[in-house]
């Protein structure tokens, strides 16, 4: 069983994926998409979303990260996927299944699954491109408005190429709402030879066991249910092997919102870095009444050193106990 981190963009950033990684139990992780377009990128648009390149592609745990491409031109995508390997990549996943309009409008994420043939060529391009040691892997939803041709893009997926498939089970239409389809997963499974991944709407180890029994998918993705509550891949492998988990409480989280506020100070501007604290906050309270209070606090705060006070930051203490 393998239990993955899933690139969102806006919110997996390095900050988050270092931080969530240090909890345990992710397998490999996955940066933000880098949209290529047409023509091949500096090694400055690699560094800015996948700054772990520069340390041997993993977060500071030790976790794996995977780099992740978005567009739709087979050629160009060949190349960028070519020299995201050579800054150090060790596995280059594509992206179809962003439901962004923005993104989708240009021709990037899941409006792609319009068009299997495309899919095809796009990772057959990528797969012949890139060292034949580095995997080449897929994401996928269910489709734009409907999963009637999921299946044609899955195995077109697979026949190009990919080492495995990711399954969001969910259309692009349906977005983030409640149900996944994780049916769906299965029968994506019955058409390929490749493992397939769960991913969706997996927020407990209650949700995990119903979805591993309709799906039966033993290897998943997590996303904002991780995010919400940093330790259920944790929680989850304990009750995969039968072992007593106690769930990480509040005051040891703490810790970790603090590290994160660290390094959000240091890498982004006082005008961004309180909105960065609060996105995640606002995420933690589905799992933690204490979130709940603390955000309230802090919701309309944008002055840092207001909030370092708030979140109970020492810079000089953090620092002694982090290194």
């Amino acid at each position: 069983m393998q239990i993955a981190l899933a690139p969102m963009e806006g919110l997996v950033d390095n900050i988050l994926r270092d931080v969530l990684t240090r909890v345990g139990g992710i397998d490999w992780c996955v940066t933000e998409f880098i949209r290529v377009c047409d023509r091949l990128l500096p090694a400055s648009s690699f560094d800015k979303l996948a700054p772990e390149l520069r340390q041997g592609a993993r977060t500071a745990a030790g976790v794996p990260m995977r780099v992740q491409l978005l567009g739709s031109d087979p050629v160009c995508l060949a190349e960028n996927a070519a020299l995201a390997c050579e800054l150090g990549a060790p596995v280059i996943d594509l992206n179809f299944g962003c439901p962004a309009k923005t993104v989708n409008k240009s021709r990037g994420g899941a409006v792609l699954l319009k068009e299997p043939e495309l899919l095809h060529a796009i990772v057959r391009e990528v797969r012949r491109a890139v060292p034949a040691h580095i995997p080449v892997t897929a994401k996928m939803r269910l489709g734009y408005d409907s999963p009637d041709g999921a299946l044609d893009c899955a195995r077109a997926l697979a026949e190009g190429g990919s080492a495995h498939l990711v399954v969001h089970a969910r259309t692009k239409v349906e977005g983030y709402k409640p149900p996944a389809h994780w049916e769906w997963v299965a029968r994506v499974q019955d058409v390929v030879k490749v493992p397939v991944f769960a991913n969706g709407e997996i927020w407990t180890v209650d949700d995990w066991r119903r979805c591993r029994e309709v799906s039966g998918a033993e290897d998943i993705m997590l996303g904002r249910g991780l995010v919400s509550r940093p330790d259920l891949a944790l929680q989850i492998a304990a009750a995969r092997d039968g072992v007593d988990y106690q769930p990480l409480s509040w005051d040891e989280l703490l810790p970790l919102l603090r590290e994160f506020w660290r390094q959000a100070q240091a890498k982004l501007s006082p005008r961004y870095a309180p909105g960065r604290m609060k996105q995640w906050l606002a995420m933690l309270t589905r799992g933690y009444p204490e979130a709940v209070v603390l955000f309230a606090e802090l919701r309309r705060e944008n002055d840092c050193q207001r909030i370092s006070g708030l979140l109970g930051y020492e810079p000089q203490v953090l620092e002694e106990r982090v290194a």
